[in-house]
């Protein structure tokens, strides 16, 4: 994968790498298996992602922060939805199935522990700096 930019977060270089990943996944689908209206599915939650976090980098403030992250969040979590059932429905061969639930499952986790450590810092911040 090449890298376009300079620096990139643990963050960024994953869901950009999941996003490419959603994107062969959906081509797979719809040239493979003929498959369309689940594919279209994965290709928005999976891409939108890496599109939020991205996103998050221009947050007018703390809040809208984690604000964007959270709907990552979301998104993640609905890709997950769409993984489990084009698995489940024999569209999804299971070693790949098993290799993308693992990446979305570690892009789930780093956005919560994400979103938990500038919640526990705004919430800090805002209590003052002797507060623990």
């Amino acid at each position: 994968m090449k890298n376009r930019r300079r620096e990139e977060s643990l963050l960024h270089v994953k869901s950009y790498a999941f996003a490419l990943r959603v994107v062969k996944l959906t081509r797979f689908l719809r040239e493979e298996k003929r498959e369309s209206v689940l594919s279209k599915q994965i290709l928005r939650s999976g891409t939108a992602v890496g599109a939020l976090i991205r996103e998050s980098e221009f947050a007018q403030s703390p809040s809208d922060f984690i604000n964007k992250l959270s709907v990552a969040l979301k998104e993640a979590n609905e890709t997950d939805y769409w993984l489990n059932l084009l698995a489940d429905s024999g569209y999804l061969p299971e070693n790949a199935y098993e290799s993308m639930k693992q990446d979305c499952g570690e892009l789930i986790a780093i956005l919560v522990s994400s979103i938990k450590t500038v919640k526990y810092k705004l919430m800090k911040n805002e209590n003052g700096p002797n507060a623990k």
